[in-house]
């Protein structure tokens, strides 16, 4: 998944070193030190550069003199350029060879940057230090008798860990009758949601090849999160924004095809290594999920608005499911690699009286599309890099977990009047 050398990139963190470095801080990202680093191996490779090019141009200019002496039948003088020739055009070959190592290092070591964070992202290393934008929905005062969605999904015979754990392992659970049902219910009602809201729908592969993962920015951040197939140089995705952004890498959109506004369902695999404990019971934290995600293509000076459009689409959405949320601006050491601007949206689970988090909406602006090379011709024909945003519209578990515990009664789980033409009755029993 190696990709060109970007100039404009290393002419940035040129131009911008100290203020990169600050902005990787508020990203806590510990190793800021690689900005110099990377900034040497190019010092390295502009000489290297500069070395090649004098020498090749002495090599152009002797074959031009050595036709000229020829002409004049000095063939004496002729050969001695030759010999000049030749010497020069074995200098070349090192050279070229140790350019092309200087620019996979500094390739190698830019690929380990992340996103800088925007301006508006507040101080933070943990979860504890996001910034609570806004709170919305009641929380439902249930009854002593109250259980989790585990004792639930047991109690009506909507989903089985047991057999998940048989089949597969822990972390894959089986569905089943009216827990199948709800989830493909819920599958639809996003999708329909979202297709009404202007985005095209797609059912891309559950797979993706290493241009694909880098694209986005899994490569090489999250290589150990993803499930991979060695053999065919495959891994498994861990969110539809994988493939879907991908789906225009490598193009030049027309600037009257935007805004690309897409929308896909797909499982989810992510090996969540390291996660243990009761925060990650039933439902909480699992291998597979399915998930339904937003996505969309921007000019630049678009982008932040779309963000904020993007996180009121699926704050409207939640409301629609009667679950009280709360929408969380990121702190910097609590976003992801590729983010530039992340809202977080929790809902709350009363039975486990715990927020349960369900969506991200992010703007990475040009960090996946400058990957890609996801480009749009402007106004003026100027080629430039587009922005791009995704967003889970949303993902499954933890809503299913919320919907079956904030609803409960002691005979029946209530649902939401919205999933009555997709599921068929107004509650389980």
């Amino acid at each position: 998944y190696i990709c060109s050398l970007n100039m404009l990139q290393i002419n940035f963190i040129r131009q911008n070193t100290e203020l990169i470095k600050q902005r990787l801080a508020v990203k806590n990202f510990k190793d800021t030190s690689l900005v110099d680093t990377i900034l040497a191996i190019d010092e390295e490779r502009k000489r290297l550069q500069f070395e090649y090019d004098e020498t090749q141009a002495k090599v152009n200019s002797a074959s031009k003199e050595i036709g000229q002496l020829m002409a004049k039948g000095d063939k004496a003088a002729a050969e001695e350029k030759k010999k000049l020739v030749g010497e020069w055009k074995e200098l070349l070959q090192p050279i070229s060879s140790k350019l092309a190592e200087m620019e996979k290092a500094q390739h190698d070591e830019l690929v380990k940057l992340p996103n800088l964070p925007h301006t508006s992202v507040p101080l933070g290393k943990t979860p504890e230090e996001n910034e609570v934008v806004r709170q919305g929905g009641e929380i439902p005062a249930l009854s002593k008798n109250a259980v989790p969605h585990w004792d639930l999904a047991k109690k009506y015979d909507l989903i089985n860990f047991e057999l998940g754990n048989k089949l597969t392992g822990s972390g894959f659970p089986v569905y089943k009758g009216k827990g199948a049902k709800l989830q493909r219910a819920l599958i639809q009602y996003f999708l329909d949601y979202n297709t009404s809201a202007g985005y095209t729908e797609y059912q891309p592969p559950h797979m993706v090849n290493e241009a694909s993962a880098y694209g986005t920015g899994q490569l090489p951040d999250k290589e150990g999160q993803m499930y991979h197939v060695p053999i065919d140089g495959l891994y498994l995705i861990p969110t539809a924004e994988v493939p879907v952004t991908n789906i225009y890498r490598d193009e030049i959109v027309k600037e009257n095809e935007l805004p690309i506004k897409m929308t896909a369902y797909t499982p989810c695999f992510r090996r969540e290594a390291g996660s243990y404990g009761k925060d990650v019971r039933g439902l909480n934290r699992v291998h597979q999920f399915d998930k339904v995600e937003i996505v969309q293509l921007v000019p630049a000076e678009w982008s932040y608005a779309v963000l904020e459009e993007m996180a009121s689409h699926v704050e409207k959405l939640l409301q629609s499911l009667g679950l009280p949320y709360r929408v969380l601006r990121l702190c910097g050491g609590d976003m992801s690699f590729a983010s530039a601007l992340t809202y977080d949206f929790e809902v709350y689970s009363a039975a486990q009286k715990k927020w349960l988090e369900v969506s991200s909406v992010s703007n990475f602006e040009t960090f996946q599309t400058n990957r890609m090379k996801i480009r749009y011709k402007n106004a003026t024909g100027k080629t430039e890099l587009l922005h791009s945003l995704n967003g889970s519209s949303l993902a499954l578990p933890r809503i299913l977990a919320a919907l079956l515990e904030n609803n409960q009664q002691d005979d029946k789980i209530l649902l939401p009047e919205v999933l009555l033409g997709y599921f068929g009755s107004d509650s389980i029993q």
